[in-house]
């Protein structure tokens, strides 16, 4: 098995681990093996299939060795989001029903305000109205002013407040 695990990777130390892996793999699935069968062929069948999962697995993988591209990396606390997506449910739920509906339409769903209206079975103004008013409440509820940023990881909810298209 060293010998073939040789072959496949061309390297001493990884050969040695996929054979451990293979063997590690085959005993904890000893009650797979069929009595009768060719052990050596599916030692040598999950050997094979191991080393071809890890070159895929490695493929994706970014080689970084001195931790460069890891130092470069970070991601913003997702609690934040969380936090912010708490304070934008308790203010749209204090929105009008109407207010909410012209929201969703508009703003998450993207519709225009011609379809919105047309929905609705009211004027095109109306529905202009009731989104600009619902906006500005939300912001009000929220306290955001127009400086600041707005941290909300979900963008249909960032397109609802802000009257920018989701991405």
């Amino acid at each position: 098995m060293r010998a073939f695990a040789l072959s496949l990777t061309r390297n001493a130390a990884t050969a040695d681990d996929l054979v451990q892996d293979t063997v590690v793999k085959a005993w904890s699935n000893l009650d797979k093996f069929q009595q009768g069968t060719n052990l050596r062929a599916w030692l040598f069948t999950i050997l094979r299939n191991t080393f071809y999962s890890l070159h895929r697995k490695r493929r994706r993988e970014v080689e970084d060795p001195d931790g460069v591209m890891a130092e470069a990396l970070s991601e913003k606390p997702q609690h934040d989001g969380r936090l912010a997506m708490n304070d934008f449910r308790e203010a749209f739920a204090q929105l009008t029903d109407e207010q909410r509906e012209a929201l969703v339409l508009v703003g998450a769903e993207g519709f225009s305000y011609e379809d919105a209206a047309e929905m609705c079975g009211c004027a095109i103004g109306t529905i202009k109205s009731r989104t600009n008013r619902a906006r500005k409440r939300l912001a009000e509820l929220m306290h955001l002013d127009d400086e600041e940023d707005l941290e909300l990881t979900d963008p249909a909810t960032l397109a609802v407040v802000t009257g920018q298209p989701a991405a």
